[in-house]
């Protein structure tokens, strides 16, 4: 019997370091991770864990939506999970077992958590009508990237350095640097 642990974030520039020593400290002797957004269902790390656990073996999550976003995804694999003997346990729930009382209190939590998704996209949504309703200068999106001196130091130090490197050095993504080095070529 192994106890694996899943650990998953949003976005690139979240840590996933609380939830995995959360999970090691909870007994998981292996802990899958990755950071993908919870509305995505392929998930590379995920798909290798569900793979990999066995009848009799526990698979720990942190929260509910760490599992998915969406109620009829993440009841799906609940649900193939508890067929296949799985063990789940959600830490701030408690251990999910396949009786009607189980699978009411999974549906109903999984729908709340999607419920709270809607919403905030819904506030969103109302905020950017608001925004262009009251400011003239609103635009939607990510601003330009510009050749301040700021990515101008960025682009020249890259010249010399890896990505890598440039990233550490200015203390940003190395994402940022590809972009910086794209904004400087192409343009």
């Amino acid at each position: 019997m192994t106890v694996y642990g899943y650990a998953r974030v949003s976005t690139a520039g979240q840590s996933l370091n609380e939830q995995k020593d959360t999970l090691k400290n909870a007994g998981a002797d292996i802990i899958m991770s990755e950071k993908y957004s919870g509305t995505t269902t392929t998930r590379p790390q995920f798909e290798k864990l569900v793979h990999l656990v066995k009848p009799n073996d526990t698979l720990i999550v942190t929260k509910l939506d760490r599992f998915a976003r969406n109620t009829r995804e993440a009841l799906n694999l609940i649900d193939s999970l508890l067929k296949e003997k799985i063990v789940i346990k959600v830490l701030n729930l408690g251990t999910i077992d396949n009786t009607p009382m189980g699978r009411m209190i999974v549906r109903t939590l999984l729908s709340v958590a999607e419920m709270e998704r809607d919403m905030i996209i819904e506030r969103t949504q109302a905020g950017k009508i608001f925004a262009k309703q009251h400011n003239p200068n609103y635009k939607e999106g990510r601003p330009k990237r510009k050749k301040d001196s700021r990515n101008t130091a960025i682009f020249e130090y890259s010249q010399t350095h890896t990505v890598k490197a440039t990233a550490e050095a200015f203390n940003v993504s190395s994402r940022t640097v590809q972009y910086v080095k794209k904004l400087f070529i192409l343009n």
